[in-house]
């Protein structure tokens, strides 16, 4: 035989030492999936929440305008309110719009032209 087809086999160095690879038991797997399964779980949750949160600062957003629109529109029927417990106001806004008239008082109801 030649040198060159003996295979040697390596020899441990005394001072170094093998890694050992430890193997997972069963256990420890099982324990794995667990923790992976309730990190999922937990992640979904947490995805849930922040889209509920989304939706409810958009359905606020939409509450708070239409609560805007309600506040202007009280404050404008409490003017009313206001100027129609004054008697001119009243009586010029019926002379006004219902063309009602003053003791001897003539209306005269002109056309508009429609070529203006």
């Amino acid at each position: 035989m030649s040198e060159k087809t003996v295979k040697r086999k390596k020899v441990d160095k005394p001072g170094k030492k093998k890694p050992v690879k430890k193997k997972m038991t069963p256990f420890l797997k099982l324990v794995c999936f667990v923790l992976i399964g309730v990190s999922v779980y937990l992640l979904y949750r947490v995805f849930l929440e922040v889209y509920t949160t989304i939706s409810l600062k958009r359905q606020l957003a939409v509450v708070e305008e239409k609560y805007q629109e309600v506040l202007d529109e009280n404050e404008y029927l409490t003017r009313e309110r206001a100027k129609l417990e004054d008697p001119d106001y009243v009586a010029s806004y019926a002379r006004g719009n219902y063309l009602l008239s003053k003791d001897d008082e003539q209306i005269f109801y002109l056309p508009e032209d429609e070529d203006r």
